[in-house]
């Protein structure tokens, strides 16, 4: 028997949750976010396979959406709905002989020694929607990276194998985008060098890649491109970096009073997770959104660690008198980071940026 790697996503699971609560859905073009209202400042959470056909996707201003799209069904986000839906999902997983490593609702890692992960592929498959009502896709393969990556091309509700064996064939001719943590903006930075395929990336210079990107992420880009990765999966629960809030507002604040006003109410928001976290925060992050779609951040270490709403919101709004301000502000969002050393790396790319 071997050691495999099998990375299970549920296949537009919000949106599939949501079909389960209503039947009448099914077929029919749905887009989850915010309160539901495309006529509000929010963006879509999950869109269904009818919806994306149409260009509407995660991320995306549900203005917008409606605009491509005004005869889809929009609904509001019922996080504890998903929540719900996730933890039946991974009791599954968990009845299995294997090691499951949740990475986010509609996502996990599942370790194995098996002599066919394909059938293994098959049978979470079938557990999953037997009990679940939803599909999966999974991705197999010989690290985390190349399971993650296989999972795209078995969608929908398939399987796909990526291993060391096949994997300058499958990727080597495709878009630096193409690779797990490469987004539009890197690579366009990586098109600059001349890297414009995985098969480029891998055979750049690791010092090119460190004197345009960092020391760290420059050769780390390249160790990417040739398909290496983490084969640990592990059953440890994942233990948060920060807590956040963040709040689009319906009309632009103008105002620096009502601004500090926001800051200070978000900070109380993120004190109370703070608190009940049972982690000090250590550092505190500031994020503004101006008019029109112009987004920063600011962050700052804490003198002391320190659970206190009052003292977080002092906080907050010490990082806010950083900023330029002047224009009006669409967005705004607090953070509160914990230690480094009481806390494992977060897996997934952070929302907050």
């Amino acid at each position: 028997m071997a050691d495999w790697v099998l990375h299970v996503d549920l296949d537009q699971f919000i949106a599939a949750v949501e079909v389960l609560r209503d039947p009448s859905l099914r077929g029919k073009p749905v887009v989850v976010g915010g309160n539901g209202d495309p006529t509000e400042r929010a963006v879509v959470a999950t869109a269904s396979y009818e919806a994306r056909a149409f260009g509407v996707h995660s991320g995306l201003p549900l203005r917008t959406a409606f605009k491509k799209l005004p005869d889809a069904v929009f609904l509001p986000a019922d996080h504890a709905l998903y929540e719900a839906a996730s933890a039946e999902v991974m009791a599954v997983l968990r009845s299995f002989p294997v090691v499951v490593e949740v990475v986010g609702w509609d996502e996990a890692f599942v370790g194995a020694s098996v002599d066919d992960p394909a059938d293994l592929a098959r049978s979470l498959q079938a557990a999953v929607l037997e009990s679940t009502g939803l599909h999966c896709s999974v991705g197999i393969g010989d690290n985390k990276l190349r399971a993650k990556i296989a999972t795209e091309f078995g969608k929908p509700a398939g399987v796909y194998r990526l291993t060391r064996e096949n994997w300058a064939g499958v990727m080597g001719h495709r878009p630096t985008s193409a690779l797990w943590g490469i987004g539009a903006k890197t690579e366009r930075k990586l098109a600059g060098l001349g890297l414009v395929t995985v098969s480029d990336l891998a055979a750049a210079s690791p010092d090119v890649l460190a004197s345009r990107f960092g020391p760290r992420m420059g050769p780390y880009y390249r160790t990417v491109a040739l398909g290496a990765g983490d084969t640990v999966v592990s059953a440890t629960p994942w233990v948060a970096k920060s807590r956040s809030h963040e709040k689009t507002f319906q009309q632009d604040l103008s105002s620096l009073d009502d601004i500090r006003r926001e800051v200070v109410a978000l900070a109380h928001q993120v004190a109370a997770e703070v608190v009940a976290e049972g982690r000090p925060a250590v550092r505190v992050g500031v994020k503004v959104r101006f008019v029109p779609f112009f987004t920063k951040v600011r962050l700052m270490k804490l003198p002391a660690p320190t659970s206190s709403a009052d003292e977080l919101a002092a906080a907050a709004l010490a990082v806010l008198d950083r900023f330029e301000h002047g224009r009006a502000v669409r967005l705004l969002g607090v953070r509160a980071e914990f230690s480094d050393d009481d806390v494992e790396p977060n897996p997934s790319p952070s929302t907050y940026q």
